[in-house]
């Protein structure tokens, strides 16, 4: 199933979704430290992996993080070739100084945003869904 490109279409099916929990980015050289059922997402990079983990589990794990977020999910089925969801819902996020950490998977794309900003973040992306005319 092929998804949206056209960019009225999916800023206006976007729907966010705050998934529950709090979740950290951790960087292993050794990503056999993290049972991969344990993980969201996971990154190779040349300095290390770098992997999306609940904070619950890295807790338990004892693995040092900097960083706790929110989850957000787009809910709208955005085709990777999609050109200016990511641009202009950073955009919005950015001009009420919320910092956004974006994943773009087949089906949906995932924010991750600061804890303290979760709330106010699903609020301006429902607003941006509801009023976007392009």
């Amino acid at each position: 199933m092929a998804g949206e490109k056209n960019l009225v279409e999916m800023v206006k099916g976007m729907t966010p979704k705050l998934n529950g929990g709090e979740y950290v980015f951790i960087t292993l050289n050794n990503v056999n430290q993290v049972s991969r059922a344990d993980t969201l997402c996971e990154f190779k990079e040349q300095e290390a992996t770098t992997v999306i983990i609940s904070k619950q589990k890295a807790d338990a794990l004892r693995l040092p993080y900097e960083y706790v977020a929110s989850w957000i999910t787009l809910s709208v089925h955005s085709s990777l070739e999609g050109v200016g969801l990511t641009a202009l819902f950073s955009s919005e996020l950015a001009k009420h100084h919320i910092s956004c950490n974006v994943v773009a998977a087949y089906y949906h794309d995932h924010i991750f945003v600061d804890c303290k900003d979760a709330s106010k973040a699903v609020k301006i992306l429902e607003r941006l869904s509801r009023n976007y005319t392009g």
